[in-house]
């Protein structure tokens, strides 16, 4: 098992996307609007720092928010918020600043500061836009990731099954009539940065390509008006293994995720690797105290997280599942037994106060880490050990990661 801490960070930059090296017109053909004026333009940056390390018994953490705000603050607001990067921070002077390469270099400047400590820094996330992100890793690896949105309507429908079994394993979703959804999908490129652009796949080249996949399935029926699907499940799972085939001999496709909905989604990740999430929320109280640690302890380690009287949030719990893809129906799991089996291992801790009112933190104190290792056997459990990742929100800036495999 593989558990990680996910730190959330703001910052505003300017920059521009401008090779030395070429002449305008050069600059102006590959980048596009990018390649901006000499006085560079804006972007509202959200980078996520994420740690991977053992949980603490005394405290319960990983690592405390507190010291990964503070160093990471160090050099972010110093270097990195409200500058013009290409001038006012190296190495951009002569490193095209693409998310690629900003997310790279977060990440290097972030390692050597938590050298003291057991948990450290294996990937930085930095989303540009919401249509434009990149991933860097610890290991060297790089992800580039892209995001559209496309109306559509359909019938989740299997023509290898009968209207009887359809019903029974679709309900509502497989009326004649069809429904519709606003999707949103991201697709996720990996392979080397090109040194003269900055990127996997010059944006340009992924836009145009996302453009003619959107104009096919923009405001169509997928059941009726896409030939390839008719006589396949329309299933969220099978679009999205779908997609991958309209896009993998244009792109160095990673992985593709598709959200029917805010809180379900499918993903295909090639070679008949499927999967599928959702996400639920929940309420609940504590308050972050060790019997193991002395009252002085701690107060000045979780501070007002201490507070005697508790506090709260509104939990979000994702979990994912991973297997093989039941290819007469379309479906990986049965998606109303998993959102219940989700919603059961919850059941417990709606509108509670997690150390007074269940037993689950007797003997240790409520943390998000310890809250995701007691909730992955429940899932696990009721969907046949099928529990690839499980995430957990306890607000938008902090977010608590078990994989079953790294790197998943």
């Amino acid at each position: 098992m593989y558990l990680t801490l996910s730190k959330r960070f703001e910052f505003s930059a300017s920059h521009r996307y401008h090779n030395p090296g070429w002449s305008a017109e050069k600059n102006a053909a590959v980048f596009g609007p990018a390649a901006g004026t000499e006085h560079g333009y804006g972007q509202n940056y959200v980078a996520y720092f994420v740690f991977h390390g053992d949980i603490n018994p005394e405290t319960g953490m990983v690592i405390n928010v507190t010291d990964i705000k503070e160093r990471i603050n160090s050099f972010l607001n110093v270097r990195y918020d409200h500058k013009f990067l290409n001038l006012d921070t190296a190495p951009f002077n002569s490193l095209q600043p693409t998310p690629e390469n900003i997310a790279t270099r977060l990440l290097e400047e972030a390692i050597p500061l938590f050298a003291d400590e057991q948990a450290r820094p294996v990937v930085c996330h930095l989303s540009e836009s919401p249509s434009r992100a990149a991933t860097a890793y610890a290991d060297g690896r790089v992800e580039s990731h892209y995001c559209m949105e496309f109306s559509a309507a359909r019938r989740t429908f299997s023509p290898l099954l009968s209207e009887q079994e359809n019903r029974r394993l679709f309900g509502i979703a497989a009326e004649p009539g069809g429904h519709g959804h606003g999707y949103q999908l991201r697709i996720s490129l990996e392979g080397p940065v090109s040194s003269d652009t900055g990127m996997i796949v010059n944006d340009i080249e992924a836009d145009a390509i996302l453009r003619d996949l959107r104009e096919l399935l923009d405001h169509k029926n997928l059941s009726t008006d896409i030939a390839d699907l008719k006589s396949r499940p329309v299933t969220t799972e099978n679009l999205s293994r779908y997609i991958w085939t309209k896009l993998a001999g244009s792109l160095p496709l990673k992985r593709v995720r598709l959200h029917e909905r805010s809180d379900f989604f499918a993903e295909y990740h090639g070679s008949g690797q499927f999967y599928m999430g959702v996400k639920a929320g929940f309420n609940a109280a504590h308050r972050l105290h060790s019997p193991l640690l002395s009252e002085a302890e701690n107060r000045r380690i979780y501070e007002k997280c201490n507070n005697p009287n508790g506090h709260g949030h509104l939990y979000c719990l994702e979990a994912t599942i991973g297997g093989e893809l039941d290819e007469r129906s379309g479906a990986l799991y049965p998606l109303d037994q998993l959102v219940k089996g989700v919603d059961t291992a919850i059941t417990s801790w709606k509108f509670k106060h997690l150390d007074f009112d269940t037993e689950d933190f007797n003997e240790k104190p409520s943390t998000s880490e310890n809250m995701i290792n007691i909730l992955w056997p429940r899932i696990d459990n009721v969907v046949g050990d099928s529990l690839h990742r499980l995430r957990l929100w306890e607000t938008p800036n902090n977010r608590f990661t078990l994989r079953r495999e790294v790197n998943s």
